[in-house]
């Protein structure tokens, strides 16, 4: 048995293999390079590189030399973990734009670590020296390489989500973009945090999160400086809602939407659910749930502010689809899109010769690696020198504006202007290229912006060709571009390369053909001994001449179509082509930062502050005060406020006095008003009839309807019942003190004003205005019943007395409430509604102050669902209807025919009213008098001085007052209840 295993032993096992050690250190370098050696092979199924294990090198034995290949095959198989990473990315046709720029940044940190094995193999390969390469020496030549790999692979995997590559599925872009910008925005905060400083994981991670982060910005930028959302494959934060257009009232609220988490429920609802645990438990894991599955798909540097850049972009396309009518507000506030005519708003302006010539913008995508590159090259902030001026436009400041205009007029001889001071700061070198190439292609455009002439005949180079060759870049052939320094240099070449010349077909040898074919016809006698294509298939000069205006055109459209460019290794596209918006400046931005380590390691939140945060909030400052001249000047937002609060609050003199004073009368007698009709021809006399009609631009746009909804229906929703149609119709034949709230005033808002004073407002004014009426209902009707008792003033009894006093108590806590009213609700919340609009810095603010004003003006008329106001509106109800049972009482006992035993009724109920009276006022007091309410709700002591005038209900201190009633009821204490 010992014999047979020693046997199968000798026979399994192979011959080593002795290595030069110089074969085994290219292999090395080959590994790392990601190609296989006869030493060193990729393990496709282990997704590994391995060495043969029978190879050795004579001076080690074999477990030290696994033990330095192990460190070179970890990085080796690293650096192609990444490139499989990156093919798997490029070869999936729905790879989003951010995923896309991450893997170009992570391609290229693999071309340059690469590079590093490379030179190294270049360097042995062409070393003279008799000193020869060894594994020890490799190890620390190549350290930096090594950890770069395995760094950029962790890189690599945790910024892509893994459910990506997973065919199944279904992770949305959105999610993607945040998942990569997120990881990388803390794994660099992570480096930073880090004692020392890792400098090259510094470097690679801000390299890639840079690029990565481009397309993103690119699409803001289209967001926030034209109004478009620019994102077709949905990876930003927020979404439009095609079915909602600029138009509609509901455009700001439901036009473009947050992306958020699809709200899917979570393992630990699930397992809660499966369990059984109890209601509470399961409701507080379902919020938590909840309030995770609404996180909205946003960069984390940006969640402060994505509110605000949705906001701005809508306020963009509103501004665009509204034209100013105000010419006196043009002067102040310009706003024009950045690629118009004329000085582009948002553009950057240049000091030269005094005067301000405008130039191509700069994009926010470029803005930021500019600012990036100052910040981490020389520790400046490049947005103190990009800046806006008074007039809201973007400029580069004076001081750098001399700079640049001084450099590029002189070429930097002029040693007396401050150019010194910024011309060896790399940001500023980027600045001025990208400001002389956008001088040199305006200049270009402007030279070419007439069309080319026909006809123009030149021997030696035709015009087209010239004209092609004086700009940086032919648009319709690149190759140009690349070759334009041999083309200038070889201009006798022009004539062979140009297309006129190879345009028409040579002559076919088609003589003796000809002759066998038309021999005896008199054809070839004509002329024709061949067929040639020169002039046009033997066409007349006219078809000629058309076919050389053919060819002209082709010329410009195609110069030079057979040029093939030189070779030029590792040629960046952004070396040889002219400024391109968001692609020159920021390749050559990133090239840099691949080259050069930063000479400064802020925070992440420092760096999105400063180079990309500061120029979204001024944007969108700009854009918000651009469009509050528009809401203040063009639209008059305070005009049609001012129109709302004459209307709801009740605040014209006489706009609905006379259809009040109907109604009132109305529904005095007892008479119905179902009609809208009626109600609405009622309602226009009125508006005709009052001097405050000249607040209505269109009388037509306030109307008035019957509502189906009633408290008591409310009140029957709320527990489930089902009203019959027939009842809806009933609320204004009630004659109580609630039958006014049946009545709906609407007023249409011209748009876009609709956006603030949208159907949900406009409830909520009518809410306030039914209260109102109540308010102006009771003392109509206790001044229509102080008329009555006036007439029959000469019998003064004990009984009338009685009757003037309870009079005298409701009317006065009728016209205190009504001043209460109109001091705080019309005049005091009014102006803090002006004063807040003052401050409003966006249309959201402007939005969120009428909203504030709105709530404030429901609480202080006690018309909001809240638990204490409803207290409180109860019991001011109650006191309202208690005047309207009084006028009723008054006018049974006014008409003359009541008997002994009616009269008799009406002082039981005389009674009756006085006591609910000092129930309630009891009650109001002490609620309103609350050190808690008071403390939390200010304007509710006023009210309660009001009331209680000279402390005539309640002591300084707060104790309810003895207080003597009519002759038939001597003096009693006042008892306060918590319910009537």
């Amino acid at each position: 048995m010992c014999s047979r295993r020693v046997w199968k032993h000798s026979e399994m096992s192979l011959p080593s293999v002795s290595v030069n050690e110089l074969d085994l250190v290219k292999g090395l370098l080959q590994a790392l390079q990601g190609l296989s050696s006869p030493f060193i092979f990729w393990d496709q199924n282990g997704q590994t590189f391995r060495a043969k294990t029978e190879i050795r090198v004579s001076h080690l034995s074999k477990s030290s030399l696994h033990v330095l290949l192990a460190g070179f095959l970890y990085a080796a198989t690293c650096l192609k973990l990444v490139e499989s990473i990156v093919a798997r990315i490029n070869s999936s046709l729905s790879s989003p734009p951010t995923l896309m720029a991450f893997s170009n940044s992570v391609s290229a940190w693999l071309e340059k670590l690469r590079d590093i094995a490379l030179n190294e193999e270049v360097k042995i390969s062409d070393s003279d020296s008799t000193v020869t390469p060894t594994l020890l020496g490799l190890t620390s030549s190549l350290s930096s390489l090594c950890s770069g790999a395995e760094y950029l692979l962790q890189v690599g995997q945790g910024s892509i989500p893994h459910a990506y590559f997973h065919s199944d599925s279904t992770i949305s872009t959105a999610e993607i973009a945040v998942h990569v910008l997120d990881y990388l925005y803390k794994r660099l905060d992570e480096v930073c945090l880090v004692q020392g400083g890792e400098v090259e994981g510094f470097q690679m991670l801000l390299q890639i999160f840079a690029g990565s982060l481009l397309p993103y910005v690119e699409g803001l930028d289209s967001w926030l400086f034209d109004g478009t959302l620019d994102d077709p494959f949905g990876e930003l934060f927020f979404k439009a809602n095609q079915s909602v257009s600029v138009h509609d009232a509901e455009f700001w609220e439901k036009s473009y939407l947050l992306m958020r988490i699809p709200g899917s429920k979570s393992n630990v609802t699930l397992l809660n659910e499966k369990k059984g645990m109890s209601g509470n438990d399961s409701n507080s894991v379902s919020d938590k749930d909840k309030e995770q599955s609404n996180r909205v798909l946003c960069p984390l540097f940006m969640k402060d502010i994505c509110k605000s850049i949705v906001s701005a972009g809508k306020s963009l396309q509103l501004m665009q689809h509204i034209p100013s009518t105000s010419s006196e507000s043009s002067g102040k506030i310009q706003y024009q899109m950045r690629n118009g005519s004329g000085d582009s708003g948002c553009g950057i302006q240049m000091a030269k010769k005094n005067s301000f010539r405008s130039t191509a913008d700069l994009s926010l995508s470029e803005i930021f690696c500019l600012s990036l590159a100052g910040l981490i090259g020389n520790g400046d902030r490049v947005s103190r020198y990009l800046r806006k001026d008074e007039a809201d436009e973007w400029e580069i400041s004076p001081a750098l504006a001399s700079c640049i205009s001084g450099e590029l007029e002189n070429g930097m001889l002029d040693k007396d202007l401050p150019v010194l001071t910024f011309s060896e700061k790399m940001w500023y070198k980027f600045l001025v290229g990208a400001v002389q190439e956008k001088r040199a292609m305006e200049a270009i455009s402007e030279q070419q912006s007439a069309p080319y002439v026909t006809g123009v005949k030149d021997e030696n180079s035709g015009v087209t060709v010239k004209k092609a060759l004086q700009g940086l870049f032919c648009h319709e052939n690149l190759v140009v571009s690349v070759a334009k320094m041999d083309l200038e240099r070889n201009a006798n070449a022009w004539n062979v390369l140009n297309l006129s010349h190879n345009y028409c077909l040579p002559s076919l040898n088609d003589e003796s053909l000809l002759s066998a074919v038309f021999e005896g016809s008199g054809v070839a006698d004509a002329g024709m001994s061949g067929t040639n294509y020169k002039f046009g298939f033997q066409f007349g000069r006219s078809e000629y001449l058309s076919s050389q205006d053919d060819t002209k055109i082709l010329e410009t459209l195609f110069p030079f179509p057979t040029l093939l460019p030189s070779f030029q290794p590792k040629l960046q596209i952004s070396e040889f082509l002219p400024f391109q918006k968001n692609s020159t400046l920021p390749s050559r931005v990133l090239s840099w930062m691949l080259k050069t380590e930063p000479k400064n390691t802020p925070l992440p939140v420092v760096i999105m502050q400063e180079c990309f945060t500061i120029y979204i909030r001024r944007q969108v400052d700009y854009i918000g005060k651009v469009i509050l001249s528009k809401l203040m000047n063009d639209w008059k937002l305070m005009h049609e406020l001012a129109v709302l609060r004459a209307i709801y609050l009740l605040g014209s003199g006489d706009l609905l006095q006379h259809f009040l004073t109907v109604i009132f009368d109305r529904l005095g007698k007892g008479e119905a008003s179902n009609d809208d009709f009626e109600l609405n021809i009622i309602l226009q006399e009125s508006i005709t009839n009052s001097a405050d009609a000249m607040l209505l631009s269109s009388p037509d746009s306030l109307v008035v309807s019957i509502s189906r909804e009633t408290s008591l229906d409310r009140d029957k929703e709320d527990k489930g019942d089902v009203i019959p149609l027939s009842s809806t119709r009933k609320s204004i034949n009630s004659f109580g003190i609630d039958c006014l709230e049946s009545l709906k005033f609407s007023y249409k808002v011209p748009w876009p004003l609709e956006l603030i004073a949208n159907s949900e407002a406009i409830k909520k004014y009518n809410q306030v205005m039914g209260f109102l009426l109540k308010v102006k209902r009771a003392k109509y009707v206790l001044d229509k019943a102080r008329r009555w008792m006036w007439k029959g003033k000469g019998s003064a009894t004990k009984i009338r007395k009685h009757h003037w006093l309870l009079e005298q108590k409701l009317l006065n806590f009728v016209d205190a409430f009504h001043q209460y009213v109109m001091d705080r609700v019309y005049h005091t919340a009014w102006r803090e509604l002006c004063e807040a609009m003052v401050k409003a810095g966006s249309l959201d603010e402007v939005i969120y102050v009428h909203e504030t004003y709105l709530l404030s003006i429901q609480r202080q008329c006690f018309v909001v669902q809240e638990k204490l106001w409803a207290i409180i509106a109860s019991r001011i109800n109650m006191i309202l209807g208690l005047a309207l049972e009084f006028y009723s009482i008054q006018q049974t006992l006014s008409s003359g025919g009541a008997v002994s035993a009616i009269k008799a009724r009406c002082e039981m109920e005389i009674d009756r009213i006085e006591k609910q009276f000092e129930d309630c006022i009891a009650f109001l007091l002490r609620v309103l008098s609350s050190k808690l309410n008071v403390g939390h709700f200010p304007h509710l002591a006023d009210l309660v001085t009001r009331i209680n005038y000279n402390y005539h209900y309640m002591s300084e201190t707060g104790s309810l007052m003895t207080v003597s009633g009519a002759e038939t009821n001597p003096s009693r204490p006042w008892t306060a209840k918590t319910d009537v």
